[in-house]
């Protein structure tokens, strides 16, 4: 069957990588996530499992049956069991290392296999077909008695095993007979036992995110799936520097044949203020910690200036598009896309998103870095940005390429700027500041309940002086501006349910865009769906419609950023941070509290 999205991520916060149902890493980036994929498999256009596939890394048991898979129990390692015709079957052990030590994080830009008999001797043939130049060609490579070097775009990966390299280098089909330990990673020596020493890597690694997830302040139910998301919300976070990516993949479809085909692999301030939303609910506040610092550093580049959407995970401002002509694309639906023109964008909300992301510190006693005055004084010229354009044309969170309007959305982000200043500068005692910019949110307000509302249809637009409807009015409640219960609140949430839903699922909006009329649901707007349906009291409906988006997640209980009306079908960029945020918060709702069963 064709490529599907199915797949499980791994990861240690530096570098990440999906592995199918087969078990095949599939795609990978080296040696940071928006880097050139050394694993270009997903992207190839030919079906799993195809011979001439490159860009891959798997393990072909001679007259494989079953394929069974799932992580190892609170973490992002992965166990694959392959069993033959025979009975005779192998594990692999699939993993990036993780864990303390020396007094710091130690996260390598490294990929660990452990390849192992379980029962009889099955006979495999181990294909590591790293690529170079976005799938241009197969990368060169050199070897020596225990290694093999790939020369690929952007970095020299290293193969470092105890199996036989002549194996690997001639494809060649053997017996395995004794566990084999691989770890690709940086050209650097392994001067150490190499089964020995991954294989304390790997309970390194595991006792690490068994530890981080004990943490965690889960809700009662949906554990495991709030568990799976919070893991894998932690892995597209680029540690080194605190950002937050949208997705780990570029230029899977919004749906088929759609050219809707975006490179998530950024970070978009928006995504990463709900991330860190989310995960605040669960008390992960290492995330948040380190993602403050990247915004710091973000203001004081812009020195008071426009701030742009996303960013490299680098800081780095230019995101020129470009396309990858020797990858077919998913499932040959090109093309595949490099660079993100967002980043030429005006989108004003995200001045609220800066604010509302940090304001937690100047509130949050846990912090190891509390927010301070001076902290404050460099977020006001945010603000003041905020406040400037808050009646400004610009192109919505939506990213539209072709038109500008004054989006209510990224006016009630500018409020909340405005707003939360306030209570930020009431905190730190700053009375005189507090004022100003309580008066400031007050006017903003002000502007928006006159130009949103549409007296004619009774209900908020999603635009000033506008008609049109747009699921993110459905935010409006979880920002402040307004109250679930308020009759212009549930007058705006039934025309968007009779409007945008189509069965169980909402989408972003109905009008024709860019490239035509959406064909496919945006998954985060139905999650926000099911939050306006709980808090109007329709809770049964909610939970219903929560538990139907359970059921369509991968087996890997993950989402990507799209689902088809009538199929289920999932599209979009993958593993979708926005999904898994919306996931988490309605189970965070939906759940009974723990008192329950004491």
């Amino acid at each position: 069957m064709p490529q599907n999205l199915d797949l499980f991520p791994i990861g240690n916060c530096a570098v990440s990588a999906l592995i199918d149902r087969g078990g095949r890493f599939v795609w990978a980036c080296a040696p940071r996530i928006d880097s050139d994929p050394v694993f270009s498999a997903l992207l190839g256009g030919l079906e799993p499992g195809d011979p001439a596939a490159k860009g891959v890394w798997e393990v072909v048991v001679d007259g494989a049956t079953t394929v069974e898979q799932d992580y190892l129990r609170n973490t992002p390692i992965l166990r694959t069991v392959i069993t033959d015709a025979d009975g005779a079957s192998i594990e692999i052990i699939d993993f990036a290392p993780r864990y303390q030590q020396f007094g710091r994080s130690f996260r390598p830009t490294a990929f660990i296999r452990l390849i192992r008999p379980l029962t009889s001797v099955a006979r495999i043939t181990i294909r590591l077909r790293p690529t170079a130049d976005w799938g241009a060609r197969a990368a060169e490579h050199t070897h020596g008695s225990n290694h093999i070097r790939y020369l690929c775009s952007e970095m020299t990966l290293r193969l470092s095993t105890d199996g036989p390299v002549s194996h690997v280098l001639e494809e060649r089909t053997f017996r395995l007979e004794k566990p084999i330990a691989m770890y690709l990673g940086a050209d650097e020596g392994f001067n150490a036992d190499i089964g020995a020493t991954c294989n304390r890597m790997l309970q390194q690694t595991q006792e690490y995110w068994m530890d981080w997830v004990r943490g965690l302040a889960v809700p009662l139910d949906y554990q495991t799936a709030v568990i799976r998301s919070a893991i894998t919300l932690k892995l597209c976070m680029h540690e080194e520097t605190g950002a937050i990516v949208a997705a780990m993949t570029t230029s899977i479809p919004e749906h088929a044949d759609s050219g809707r085909n975006w490179d998530y692999r950024y970070c978009w301030l928006r995504d990463a203020y709900y991330v860190v939303q989310a995960l605040n609910r669960l008390g992960a506040v290492d995330i948040l910690e380190n993602y403050l610092g990247y915004l710091r550093n973000i203001v004081d580049r812009a020195a008071g200036g426009h701030i742009q959407p996303l960013f490299g995970v680098g800081f780095e401002p230019q995101l020129t598009e470009r396309f990858a002509p020797d990858l077919p694309g998913y499932r040959g639906m090109g093309p595949v896309r490099i660079g993100n023109q967002a980043f030429e964008h005006q989108q004003h909300d995200v001045y609220g998103q800066i604010i509302l992301s940090t304001v937690q510190a100047f509130f949050d006693e846990r912090l190891l870095r509390p927010g301070t005055v001076e902290d404050f004084q460099n977020l006001e010229p945010v603000g003041e940005r905020a406040f400037q354009l808050h009646d400004q044309p610009d192109a919505s969170l939506w990213e539209f390429r072709g038109r500008a309007n004054v989006h209510t959305y990224s006016a009630v982000m500018c409020w909340a700027a405005c707003d939360r200043l306030g209570n930020a500068a009431a905190r730190l005692g700053l009375a005189d500041r507090a004022e100003f910019w309580n008066a400031r949110a007050a006017k903003v307000r002000e502007t928006i309940d006159k130009r949103a509302w549409n007296e004619t249809l009774g209900r908020f637009a999603a635009t000033f002086e506008g008609d049109e409807l747009d699921a993110s009015l459905l935010q409006l409640v979880d920002l402040r501006f307004i109250e679930a219960r308020d009759p212009r609140n549930v007058a705006t949430v039934a025309a968007i349910e009779a409007g945008l839903r189509k069965g169980s699922y909402l989408l972003r909006y109905a009008i024709p865009d860019d490239f035509g009329a959406p064909q496919t649901a945006f998954n985060i707007c139905t999650f926000w769906l099911v939050e306006a349906l709980y808090l109007a009291g329709r809770i049964d409906e909610a939970r219903q419609l929560f538990e139907e988006m359970l059921a369509r997640r991968t087996t890997a209980g993950l989402l990507s950023e799209d689902i088809g009306f009538a199929d289920g079908e999932l599209w979009g960029n993958y593993p979708q941070t926005y999904s898994l945020v919306g996931l988490i918060n309605c189970a965070v709702l939906l759940s009974r509290p723990w008192i329950s069963v004491r």
